[in-house]
């Protein structure tokens, strides 16, 4: 084994070049892969981790408490294929006053709990105590962070109910309630629904169709119109990796190719490193290695630089993933899940890549293995005379340039060593289409949310519960005022509630009205229309996705026992995954007192945005006005990581031809010797050498092209928390294409301008002397 190793040392410092394009390669395909599978990852396993830490419920089930008992629903945990239950609790909504907590007005479903414990839903108390006395409330806090201290003693006065004071903040990975307090304080509320928590064996959970019939199993027998509403935990875990899989299309294409690349690009240096290595290894099997050793030096020989560009790699890729997740989880609530990367993801890559580069290694090593000694002796590091010799004398009849005509043959003399090259390309001229096109979607993306480009002004109430002031004018003297301030040109108006979708459960996703100058809402609409008129809503792609509704069906809201049926009008472009949006009309039927929470003021041009805030501030001290901009994070996010993939790819595209071109050279060192002794110039030799992979180069280029704006176009339409229109993804144009053409030529041009300026400087003594 020491002389394994010691041949294999030796391999490596020979070939310095080719154990650090190995290196390098191994290095950019690490982090690639590690980065698409620290999202892939985050977007479950954290969730999934919490869930079952938690025994969190596979549905969340209410009941109408006129219709049946608590004694029938008790029984219901003893029914076939019912893995656990807990229950029955007792379950009432509560209107939310303005600004309590920082939440908007609306429901707050409150569900009577003695403990935090149980074989279902155990709530984690994050500060304060749990609610044992009546009048007292435990929130639930799914966002991230821990809730300050200052926050427990908050009254909740809403209408019709004791004043409750919040003692305590937990989370549940269920989401089954929006408050806790105990059964005794329940009972005084007079519920009018109760709750059951169910979980089920796994077979049954992994789709909404097995969790409705095992729902429906447990609930068999119960009067009709008992179950009023239920809470899928599939919708909860959608809900979670929503931005999460928004960046997992483009991440996870970047990780494979990033995979194929390594592959080939290994698998072409073993492959060069052994037809151009004849001599030594028929040299090692006369010294007495064996033809398993002879392998074990060309895996060792790779493995040593993959070892450690992959060790690189994954450092590299845990730097980067911070900032990633960062953005795919950010202001999403991931109640008791830890999103990070998992060590299991760092051990799978230092072990994984590592393995694949032996695994690629090894089919072209089994030639060394095969090889008589006096064969690979005899052959020394020549090329195998006839191959590709019709095609040059071919083109050697044309009119070209004869080193033009000598360059282009040269690919036909190692075909397989040309095509793993031209794949190569292929997947770099992939990678530059897919993120210019990612790039051209999302600048039009970011320049339709800015929409008209004129200056405007957000305006927003002060939070009385967070210590602001309360507001002097009512709505109406506010929005008077604000159009009467000299440079505002037209006013968007936005109240702000909670409406549930009735049977949804304990779901309560946010509604936004809307009225005034809605026409830059309505820009925003992808199908359908903007739901100005009653009974109308809208939503992102996300909320209608988690909710299985499409633009056209009818639901139904519900507002504090008040129920209004809608019909979804309208798809926005995006939009938050937990909330809808409807006009003024809509708001006089539903909740007419909602109040206004902000105003976009679209300011008159040449109006001083600094004079116009100082003037806003001067109506109401409760106002707070700042300049609108539209968040361009997510924008710069996708922009940045796919450049950064980009670059990374194609460097090691070009370092593939620079392999082959570099094997190419050390393998016609003696026809180059000869070229240059009849009067073959330096220039033309640099000419010649780079005419060799020109062509593989332009045929790469245009096989990458419709790759890669297939790629675009899977990518965008998988999207799922925005859904671009047409206009976003036909992004391709004359100019752009012609200069896609080109990169697969500008790729190996680059790899290989190196190798040829080195063939170049070679001298004729040089070259020839071992003749």
């Amino acid at each position: 084994m020491s002389a394994v190793w010691r041949a294999s040392r030796g391999a490596v410092r020979r070939r310095r070049l080719q154990t650090f394009v190995i290196g390098l390669v191994v290095l950019c395909s690490t982090v690639t892969v590690l980065l698409a599978l620290a999202v892939l990852d985050a977007a479950s396993a954290p969730f999934d981790r919490a869930f079952a830490e938690q025994r969190g419920a596979h549905a969340v089930a209410s009941f109408d408490a006129a219709k049946v008992s608590d004694e029938r629903l008790a029984r219901t945990a003893e029914r076939p294929g019912v893995a656990a239950a807990a229950g029955p609790f007792g379950q009432t909504v509560l209107q939310v006053p303005d600004s309590w907590l920082g939440r908007p007005s609306g429901p707050l479903t409150v569900v009577g709990r003695a403990a935090t414990a149980g074989p279902v839903d155990r709530i984690r108390l994050l500060t304060g105590r749990w609610a044992t006395a009546p009048g007292e409330l435990v929130v639930d806090w799914g966002i991230q962070g821990t809730p300050d201290l200052d926050m427990l003693g908050t009254e909740l006065k809403s209408p019709g109910a004791p004043t409750l004071t919040v003692v305590g903040f937990a989370t549940s990975m269920s989401k089954s309630a929006g408050g806790w307090v105990s059964p005794e304080q329940m009972a005084a509320l007079h519920p009018a629904s109760t709750q059951m928590l169910y979980r089920f064996p796994d077979s049954r959970t992994g789709t909404e169709r097995g969790l409705r019939a095992a729902l429906d199993t447990a609930t068999a027998g119960l009067p009709d119109g008992a179950l009023t509403g239920t809470q899928s935990y599939l919708t909860l875990k959608q809900a979670f990796s929503a931005q999460a899989d928004a960046y997992l299309p483009f991440m996870t294409f970047f990780g494979v190719l990033g995979l194929l690349v390594s592959v080939l690009i290994v698998g072409n240096v073993v492959s060069g490193a052994v037809v151009s290595g004849y001599r030594h290894i028929g040299v090692l099997k006369a010294l007495g290695f064996t033809p398993n050793q002879v392998v074990a030096v060309y895996l060792t020989m790779v493995s040593v630089p993959a070892v450690a560009g992959c060790v690189l790699g994954t450092a590299l890729g845990n730097v980067l993933a911070q900032p990633i997740l960062g953005l795919a989880f950010g202001g999403i609530e991931i109640g008791t899940a830890s999103i990070g990367v998992s060590p299991w993801l760092s051990a799978g890559c230092l072990l994984g890549m590592p393995a694949l580069v032996v695994l690629a290694a090894l089919i072209p090593a089994l030639r060394a293995h095969r090889l008589p000694a006096a064969q690979a002796i005899s052959a020394g590091s020549a090329p195998r005379t006839g191959r590709g010799l019709r095609v040059q004398r071919w083109l050697g009849g044309t009119r070209l340039p004869r080193p033009v005509s000598l360059g282009l043959g040269q690919p036909f003399a190692r075909p397989g060593r040309t095509l793993l090259t031209m794949a190569a390309i292929v997947l770099g001229v992939t990678t530059v289409t897919l993120t210019t096109g990612l790039t051209s979607t999302m600048v039009a993306y970011a320049g339709g949310a800015q929409g008209d480009g004129a200056d405007r002004v957000r305006v927003e109430m002060a939070d009385p519960g967070a210590g602001g002031a309360a507001p002097e004018l009512d709505d109406r003297g506010i929005e008077a005022r604000l159009r009467a301030l000299p440079g505002t040109d037209r006013i968007t108006v936005r109240a702000l509630t909670k409406a549930r979708l009735t049977g949804s459960g304990t779901a309560t996703p946010f509604l936004d009205f809307y009225w005034g100058d809605t026409r830059p809402l309505a820009d925003r609409i992808v199908q359908g229309h903007w739901p100005g008129g009653p009974r109308e809503i809208a939503a992102g792609p996300g909320f209608l996705k988690q909710n299985g509704l499409a633009v056209g069906d009818r639901t139904t809201l519900d507002l504090n026992g008040r129920q209004l049926p809608v019909t979804v009008v309208g798809k926005v472009i995006d939009g938050d995954a937990r909330s809808m949006e409807a006009g003024r009309r809509t708001m006089a039927e539903l909740a007419p007192d909602t109040p206004v929470v902000g105003y976009t003021v679209r300011l008159a041009p040449g109006t001083d945005t600094r004079s116009y805030l100082k003037a806003v501030r001067a109506i109401d001290p409760a106002l707070r006005a700042s300049p609108l901009t539209a968040s361009a994070a997510p924008v710069v996010a996708v922009i940045t990581f796919s450049t950064v993939f980009t670059v990374l790819l194609t460097v090691v595209a070009a370092l593939g031809v620079f392999n082959t071109v570099l094997l190419n050279t050390q393998e016609r060192r003696r026809d180059l010797g000869m070229l240059k002794s009849i009067g073959m110039t330096p220039r033309q030799t640099v000419l010649m050498t780079v005419t060799s992979v020109a062509g593989p180069g332009a045929a790469g280029g245009l096989l990458g092209i419709p790759l890669g704006i297939v790629a675009h176009r899977l990518v965008v339409d998988n999207v799922g928390i925005i859904a671009f229109p047409e206009s976003m993804k036909n992004v391709w144009h004359a100019p752009q294409l012609t200069g896609l053409a080109l990169a697969g030529v500008t790729i190996a041009v680059l790899g290989a301008l190196v190798p040829a300026r080195s063939a170049a400087r070679l001298t004729i003594a040089r070259v020839l002397h071992n003749e």
